[in-house]
């Protein structure tokens, strides 16, 4: 039999509180009671984990939560030695704990965290989450700190002007900036006491807004694991912000990554749950997103008449759009660039490639080159593809080279799997003697090295 190790990071910390096990013990069973469980921990299990025995069920979640209120700061469970790498690869019941502990698993560059799997059962959790035990247990701590405006608005600046220059540079351009800010800085922030709901709705919203970068930034690194979970992070805090506008945004975003991976379970699903939950609550802008992601997940699966119909309510909230569009929505650029994008991606599951080199052609007119770089060259890319299946060599050729010029100094997975997948066309286009195909080769060779 192998001795456990006593666990010395809880050890101290329960020290620190100058709590007695018995006191800890009932702290934990008052924190359980909150969130509708009756445990019968007692001073002997604390003894138990000191001694290095894991907390079962949400036991350990309990027990940093209690010993966080005792200190009037956060403790997470990497701070009292509890989690491995599948604690952070799961969601936990305190999305600011799970949020900071991703954010220095990014700063400390764990691996687990970059090769984490993806997996499509998680797309799947906004439908069986349960706020209002998550919203208890958030609302019961308090701290001596005050947060204001700001605060909240530096926030704000600060993914502003990473976004920007994920746009230019790719995923890998400052990540793990990004990621220290919010684990050692933004998350904390929600701890603080705020002088009305409104403001520390606005500061859930700002950190799940940056959350959602980090996201974003390992989904263009091509990192979906670690993507997925800070997406479920960020749904789990937009519902602290805004269980209707923002959370159904982020129901969306686990939609669209799951689509992208051509893992279209439980996507239609979550989307219409989405709207169900947004339509009313959203600019129309928003909306037509909402739409056209619904448009997506139903011809990914050959629901040729339900992606029509989501396809003209897209265009139709759009039409109709006259409110300023929330920042949380406004970070995948201008909507009726989105939409046409995505609406090319849905004529392309129904093999309309006419269809879609109008639409890929309509976003490329509402991006600005400068600032959407990177949404330029996957478009241009995307566009000779649907080019190359009309049989249209000399155009996509073009489109492709193109895409290639707008690659150069990008940290992406993305641009280079976009620029791969070019190649075995190419390499037919070089057998036919088409114009520009075995330069445009040469250059892909070199892009990839």
């Amino acid at each position: 039999m192998v001795a456990r190790e006593p666990n010395g990071r809880l050890r101290d910390a329960i020290a620190a509180t100058g709590w007695t096990y018995e006191a800890l013990a009932r702290a934990v069973r008052r924190v359980a009671a909150e969130n509708g469980e009756v445990l019968r921990t007692n001073k002997s299990a604390v003894a138990h984990w000191v001694d290095g025995a894991r907390p079962s069920g949400r036991a350990g979640q309990y027990l940093a939560e209690a010993l966080s209120r005792r200190s009037n700061r956060w403790i997470t469970l990497t701070e009292i030695g509890l989690p491995s790498s599948e604690d952070l690869l799961s969601l936990g019941d305190d999305p600011v704990a799970s949020v900071t502990d991703l954010g220095r698993a990014d700063v400390e560059r764990r691996r687990f965290l970059s090769t984490a799997a993806f997996t499509a059962a998680a797309v799947a959790m906004p439908l069986y989450y349960d706020h209002d035990a998550v919203s208890r247990m958030l609302r019961a701590r308090k701290s001596g700190a005050m947060v204001g405006h700001e605060e909240i608005d530096v926030v704000r600046q600060i993914t502003a002007a990473f976004s920007a220059a994920d746009e230019l540079l790719g995923g890998g351009h400052g990540l793990t900036t990004v990621t220290a800010y919010l684990a050692d800085t933004a998350a904390p922030m929600l701890s603080a006491r705020f002088s009305n709901p409104n403001l520390r709705r606005a500061a859930f919203g700002a950190v799940a807004e940056l959350a959602y970068l980090a996201g974003w930034k390992h989904h263009d690194l091509g990192q979906e694991g670690a993507a997925q979970r800070y997406y479920l992070v960020g749904y789990q805090l937009a519902c602290e912000s805004d269980p209707h506008g923002h959370a159904a945004w982020m129901m969306r975003t686990l939609a669209h990554q799951a689509l992208s991976l051509k893992q279209p379970h439980h996507c239609v699903a979550l989307v219409e749950a989405a709207l169900s939950q947004g339509l009313g609550h959203v600019d129309c802008r928003t909306e037509a997103l909402l739409h056209i992601t619904h448009a997506r997940a139903h011809a990914v699966i050959g629901e040729r008449p339900s992606a029509a119909r989501a396809l003209l309510a897209a265009e139709n909230a759009l039409a109709r759009a006259d409110e300023p569009q929330p920042t949380f929505s406004l970070v995948s650029g201008p909507a009726a660039g989105t939409v046409a994008s995505h609406t090319a991606r849905t004529l392309t599951d129904l093999t309309d490639h006419a269809g879609t080199e109008r639409q890929h052609r309509a976003a490329l007119r509402s991006w600005d080159p400068e600032k959407y770089k990177r949404v330029h060259m996957l478009t241009y890319a995307d566009l000779g593809d649907s080019l190359a299946a009309q049989a249209r060599a000399d155009e996509a050729v073009a489109a492709w080279a193109h895409a290639l010029d707008l690659a150069n100094g990008m940290s992406s997975d993305r641009t280079r799997k976009a620029i791969s997948s070019i190649r075995p066309t190419l390499a037919m286009y070089q057998r036919r003697k088409v114009p520009g195909a075995t330069e445009l080769a040469r250059r892909t060779h070199e892009a990839l090295i």
